[in-house]
Parts: C-alpha cells; sequence; structure tokens
C-alpha cells in the first residue's frame, strides 16, 4: 500500500481542525483532514454553543464566515434561567441581544464550515492507530486500514484522547469527580409543556445537594438536558443504560424530594440515556516545542464544560495556527512557536476559570453563590 505525502495534515475534523482548514485555505494554503467518523451525516452533531466575541467570533471573522454565521444564530437562546431543587426561579434573564454570547447549533455551525473547504479537503472514516517522528520535523501517521500517510506538519485536532498528542507530551485526561447522563424531550412545546415552560427559551441551570441540571432549547424545539452529579468514577457502570426505564429510576434516586417538573426532565425524556464522565487535562498543560507537529483544541488543553470556553478556544486556536503558517511561509517552526506561545497562556486561563466554576457549581453552596454571581451587577454578566 503505497504513503502519500500531504504538506499539512489536521488530524480531526472538529469545529478546531475545520476553523484550521479554512483559514488556511482563506490565506492560499492547502491542507488536508483525516476524520475518524465516516461522513458528514454519520452522526448528530447536537448541542447548543454560545461563541464568544474574544475567542470564537473572532475565529469566524479570520474565516471569513462572521455574516453567514449570524444567519444561523439562535434567536432568543441568550435566555437564561437559575432555579433551585424546590423549582423555585432565583434568576430568569431574556435574550435581549446584549451580552455578546449568541447561541448556534452545533451541527449548524459545523457544516458552515465544512461547506466553506474546497471538495477533497476532508478524508472521512480515517482512523488514526498511531503516529510517529520520521526526523526533520516530519511525520508518518498509521490507519486503521493499514494505510499511511506522511506530512511535514502534523495538526493534532482529535479531541480528547488524541493519538497524536504523546508525540509531545505524556499528560492524560483524568474523571474531574462529575458525570453527565444527557436526554432529550422532543418538539417541548407541544409534547413536554411542563418541562417547556421549567426550562425557558435557552440556557438552565438548576443546583442543590451537589448535583442538578443543565439544559438547553434546541433550534428544532427540542430541549437537551444534562443531569450533572457529583460521583465517584464507576457510577455510571452501575446503570444499565439499555435498559431505559431502569436508568431513569437509578438517576432519579439521586433527586429524591426534588420538585417533580424538574424530575420530568429525566423522567419524561425520550429515547434512551447516555451517561458522559468529565474529564480534563491539567490545568496548564503545555510541552516543549517540538519539530513539525503542535495541537489544538481539546487535544491541547481539554477541560471541564462549566467555563463555556471549549468549542470557543479550540476554534480560535485553529483560526490563529492558521494565521501563524500564512505569517511564516516557509517556516514552520517559527509559525508554531508564536502560535504556541499565545495557546499556553490563554488555555490555562480558561482552564482554570473552568475548574473553579465545576468546584462552585456542586459546592455545598453552588446555588448561592450562582445566585450571587448572577446578581451582583454588571459586572459579573
Amino acid at each position: 500500500m503505497s504513503t502519500h505525502h500531504f504538506p499539512i495534515a489536521i488530524i480531526g475534523g472538529g469545529l478546531g481542525g475545520l476553523t484550521a482548514a479554512r483559514v488556511l485555505h482563506v490565506n492560499g494554503i492547502e491542507s488536508a483532514i483525516f476524520e475518524l467518523e465516516a461522513s458528514a451525516a454519520a452522526r448528530t452533531q447536537g448541542g447548543m454553543l454560545d461563541i464568544h466575541e474574544n475567542n470564537g467570533q473572532k475565529a469566524l471573522h479570520a474565516a471569513g464566515l462572521y455574516d453567514d454565521f449570524l444567519k444561523i444564530v439562535h434567536e432568543g437562546g441568550q435566555a437564561m434561567r437559575l432555579l433551585g431543587r424546590d423549582g423555585t426561579v432565583y434568576v430568569s434573564e431574556e435574550d435581549d441581544g446584549s451580552r455578546g454570547r449568541p447561541e448556534v447549533d452545533r451541527g449548524d455551525l459545523r457544516e458552515l464550515l465544512l461547506n466553506s473547504l474546497p471538495e477533497g479537503t476532508i478524508h472521512w472514516g480515517r482512523k488514526v492507530t498511531g503516529a510517529r517522528a520520521l526526523g526533520d520535523g516530519r511525520h508518518e501517521v498509521t490507519f486503521a486500514d493499514g494505510a499511511t500517510i506522511t506530512t511535514d506538519l502534523l495538526i493534532g485536532a482529535d479531541g480528547a484522547w488524541s493519538r497524536i498528542r504523546p508525540l509531545v507530551s505524556d499528560a492524560w485526561p483524568s474523571y474531574t469527580g462529575i458525570s453527565f447522563v444527557e436526554s432529550d424531550l422532543l418538539d417541548a412545546d407541544a409534547r413536554h409543556p411542563r418541562s417547556a415552560a421549567v426550562i425557558g427559551g435557552g440556557f438552565f441551570i438548576c443546583l442543590g445537594d451537589q448535583r442538578g441540571f443543565l439544559a438547553h432549547r434546541e433550534t428544532d424545539g427540542s430541549l437537551h438536558v444534562y443531569t450533572a452529579l457529583k460521583a465517584e468514577e464507576g457510577w455510571l457502570d452501575t446503570i444499565d443504560f439499555r435498559d431505559t426505564a431502569a436508568a431513569k429510576a437509578a438517576v432519579l434516586a439521586h433527586f429524591e424530594g426534588w420538585d417533580e417538573g424538574l424530575r420530568g426532565l429525566v423522567a419524561d425524556a425520550d429515547g434512551t440515556l447516555t451517561p458522559r464522565r468529565i474529564h480534563a487535562l491539567p490545568v496548564g498543560h503545555r510541552w516543549e516545542r517540538t519539530a513539525g507537529v503542535t495541537l489544538l483544541g481539546d487535544a491541547a488543553h481539554l477541560m471541564s464544560p462549566f467555563a463555556g470556553e471549549g468549542a470557543n478556544l479550540a476554534m480560535l486556536d485553529g483560526a490563529e495556527l492558521g494565521q501563524a503558517i500564512a505569517a511564516h511561509p516557509g517556516d514552520i517552526e517559527a509559525a508554531l512557536t508564536a502560535y504556541e506561545e499565545a495557546l499556553f497562556p490563554r488555555s490555562e486561563e480558561a482552564a482554570a476559570e473552568s475548574a473553579a466554576n465545576l468546584e462552585t457549581l456542586f459546592s455545598e453552596r453552588g446555588l448561592e453563590q450562582m445566585v450571587e454571581f448572577f446578581t451582583s451587577g454588571p459586572a459579573a454578566q
């Protein structure tokens, strides 16, 4: 089987890898993305993202896609409600468009980026099994089907369990102590009016007893719910998620005495429940400059979702990496040095914020602290 050479190979076709390829393309530089999934439609890309002015929106400007992004924004999605375990509403804010964090469906954003790339940029169904240095900054990547490629610049945009990260770092994600169980309520206004009223038009938080619910209203009218608990790493393994009724009962056992409208977010869910442990890399993760390879997004700085920065940072990483490569033609090492000098302090700050927010949300006074945060004036908004 022959080995093909690609000057720039991006492993992973998530938001960060796609943004990197798009910004390179805008600057007249070709790249190739190698993506595990079989096609763009291989799985649902659900979930709402709030795209921040200082990073995600900045990346979209660099990609020349900001105006198109505005067309897919979820109007009203910046609304927010904060409740206690008894159903008391402590904070309720409407979306007046002033917060600078418009909500967008992850799948719509990914489609925008996918459609902005030249045909053939993405190589689908390419599962990486290993990568090794060849010397002089060149690398070889091996795929599950036995095929190999070589590249002058290898970009690891392949997420939490990156196959490229070991080339630069021996760090590995660790369990944060928080587990999620995800559920959906479809056609909520018509089929689940109680839950629709509880969650409202945008983002929803309910806290108490070091656990709670996080939820979004999706653009298709469904509600996506994350039931979050401080739990031992093996807790999710004690639940048979193939038996949805039993799984619901196991989750709800941790919410005895909570308001029935809140318990309904799980009890009335449509379809199966999905378990997910929350992992993170060490705060301040960085590596020594390694010739011909770098990382972006979760591969570089996986953190819990409690700062809302993961996707935003991945996109900014991709944009700034693309711009650095364009700004240093013919000098990959200068480009990667410039990129990483900005990457490390930025990601450390966000990871520290995420870790601190996790501790706050799931502390004994989590609800009180979040009420204070949202009601203490403009500086907290």
